[in-house]
């Protein structure tokens, strides 16, 4: 089981957070919801971690099939609708390199398996403790 940990003291609302590894990074809320803008928001966070999941996991395929990918950029926006009880994800991916059609249809079908879009697109639970 991974375990992240997030930290937040008194300031409004940068939030210090350590990963498994040791590596850390921090998050806080735009100066319109009261923070600082020092960081990532939440929301861009989950964002990130799709679009970082979906380079890495092409890279990784296309260096295995030793395809002329030179680089993939992914555009993520996230909207939530309150209202709805909903969020619409949508990602965009831009593959720069001398490929063919066939190549292009199977990276996109590989973005598509991507280990965070999985867990995005099947059921999470979550369990909250106090402890």
């Amino acid at each position: 089981m991974k375990q992240v940990t997030a930290t937040i003291g008194k300031d409004h609302y940068i939030t210090h957070i350590v990963t498994p590894t040791g590596k850390r990074l921090f998050s806080d809320e735009p100066e319109t919801a009261g923070g600082a803008d020092a960081g990532p928001a939440p929301e861009e966070l989950l964002a990130a971690s799709l679009g970082a999941c979906t380079c890495i996991t092409l890279r990784m395929y296309a260096d295995r099939k030793q395809w002329p990918l030179d680089k993939v950029e992914a555009h993520i926006t996230i909207e939530r609708d309150k209202e709805k009880n909903e969020t619409n994800m949508t990602r965009r991916i831009l593959l720069t390199g001398v490929l063919d059609e066939h190549q292009i249809s199977r990276l996109l079908a590989i973005a598509n398996k991507c280990p965070v879009h999985e867990i995005l697109t099947h059921p999470i639970h979550i369990q909250t403790t106090l402890g």
